[in-house]
């Protein structure tokens, strides 16, 4: 038996293939965790306010994090339309003018299945809304909402932040993660998707020497062995 992460996040944590100390993380999914890597944990009353959390990971560094909603959204709508290219979708929701009406991407009208489409149109004060124009909306305002957290996490921690790792299933995404680099005037870099398992599979591989001991030189390795897209703010 081997001690990994304690659970997915904190394994998705270590599979970020950052470089500098001065990163945040995305793990985007079904939902997303939003945050960053401390040595110590934030316990202002102004953090608890906030709903951020302290969660203690691999080798007592701090994951200072926020849930927030995910692609979950975008999914249950692409259910209801009865579409399955994703690709598709995201690339004709990418020629939408930018500037249009964002939602809460957090509202607990949006944890429930069913009638996805409708509610986003409602939270957004339209009637009727094509699906590449109700895909950008979510896009948008995933990426605001990301936007908002990094903001609120570096306040309420006093540190720095030079770049976003966005990791998970969003981080294929290239639409989110451009909007992402816009919203917070920041580069992203994107990937792995598998971060939850290259974490996990790390961890258990220093376990057996096969890996250095040090966290920063096991995300050096796999920087330099994953497949990552930087994208620049515009």
């Amino acid at each position: 038996m081997i001690a990994v992460g304690s659970h997915d996040t904190a394994s998705a944590v270590v599979g970020v293939p950052a470089t500098t100390k001065d990163f945040a993380y995305v793990s985007s999914g079904t939902w997303s965790l939003v945050g960053l890597e401390l040595d110590e944990p934030v316990l202002t009353e102004d953090a608890r306010a906030a709903n951020f959390t302290n969660e203690i990971g691999v080798d007592h560094r701090t994951r200072f994090l926020k849930n927030v909603g995910g692609l979950w959204v975008l999914q249950e709508c692409m259910r209801e339309w009865q579409h399955d290219d994703i690709d598709d979708l995201v690339a004709q929701a990418g020629k939408q003018p930018s500037g249009g009406p964002l939602i809460d991407i957090d509202d607990p009208m949006f944890i429930a299945p069913g009638a996805m489409p409708t509610r986003v149109a409602a939270a957004a004060g339209i009637r009727h809304a094509s699906p590449e124009w109700t895909t950008r909306c979510i896009l948008d305002s995933l990426a605001a909402a990301y936007a908002r957290t990094l903001l609120d996490a570096r306040e309420l921690s006093g540190a720095s932040i030079d770049v976003i790792h966005v990791v998970g299933g969003g981080s294929r995404n290239a639409l989110l993660c451009q909007l992402t680099a816009n919203a917070t005037s920041l580069p992203v870099i994107a990937g792995p998707a598998e971060a939850t398992a290259l974490g996990n599979i790390a961890i258990q591989a220093r376990a057996h020497g096969a890996l250095p001991a040090a966290l920063d030189d096991i995300r050096a390795g796999i920087a330099r062995g994953a497949a990552l897209r930087r994208f620049e703010p515009s």
